[in-house]
């Protein structure tokens, strides 16, 4: 029987192209490349949705918050093995006001969710990665999605490793720095490049086969 894992996470899950909006195809974006790579003993699900925050409610698009979606995707893919989480990026935008303490309390939260649930639901915890997502790139100021973030985002963005790591150890999880290995395209700042999502791809392979298996 296959193990199932579950990729929880924004645009940069959903495989969105910086440079027209449109998808990337299944085997370019990263939980498609990393069914390639980990082959057919595993189901990788793909739950990526363009501006979904951590806990937060967007004031646009309210129905956004990975809070309110976490449970019944839980639910309807159960069992689950493996969690992937990268969530936090769309908690820099001006609106909400965050720093990366704060969004790395969302993110806590939201691992609550999963262990509590799935615990209750299935009968036993996954196995959780959670991933400090990508840096905001320093040309966020010619980007289209400047105003919804400014140049301040850059720096809050790099403190993400240091407050996710420290909520990964807290609640038993496995951590991945993803600004380690990959950089948002310079088209807009904040979205993955084709060869970002297969190096993020890789070293999650290389993370669930060396921690996971």
């Amino acid at each position: 029987m296959s193990k199932t894992i579950l990729c929880y996470g924004d645009s940069n899950t959903y495989g969105y192209i910086p440079e027209n909006g449109m998808r990337y195809k299944k085997d370019i974006r990263y939980p498609g490349r990393l069914q390639l790579l980990l082959g057919d003993e595993y189901a990788v699900i793909e739950e990526g949705c363009n501006g979904r925050t951590t806990i937060y409610d967007d004031p646009i698009d309210g129905w956004k918050n990975g809070l309110d979606y976490l449970r019944p995707c839980l639910n309807s893919h159960k069992p689950v093995d493996i969690v992937t989480m990268m969530l936090g990026s769309n908690d820099l935008k001006d609106t909400f006001h965050l720093g990366a303490k704060d969004i790395a309390r969302g993110a806590e939260k939201l691992l609550d969710v999963i262990i509590d649930f799935t615990g209750e639901k299935q009968g036993y915890v996954p196995k959780i990665i959670l991933i400090s997502p990508p840096e905001i790139g320093e040309g966020i100021k010619s980007s289209p999605f400047y105003g919804a973030f400014y140049e301040d985002a850059i720096e809050r963005s790099r403190e993400f490793p240091k407050y996710y790591s420290e909520v990964a150890e807290r609640k038993g999880c496995i951590f991945l720095n993803a600004a380690e290995y990959i950089y948002p395209s310079e088209f807009d700042s904040l979205h993955l490049t084709a060869e970002g999502h297969g190096i993020l791809a890789e070293k999650l392979c290389e993370l669930i086969k060396k921690e996971v298996l």
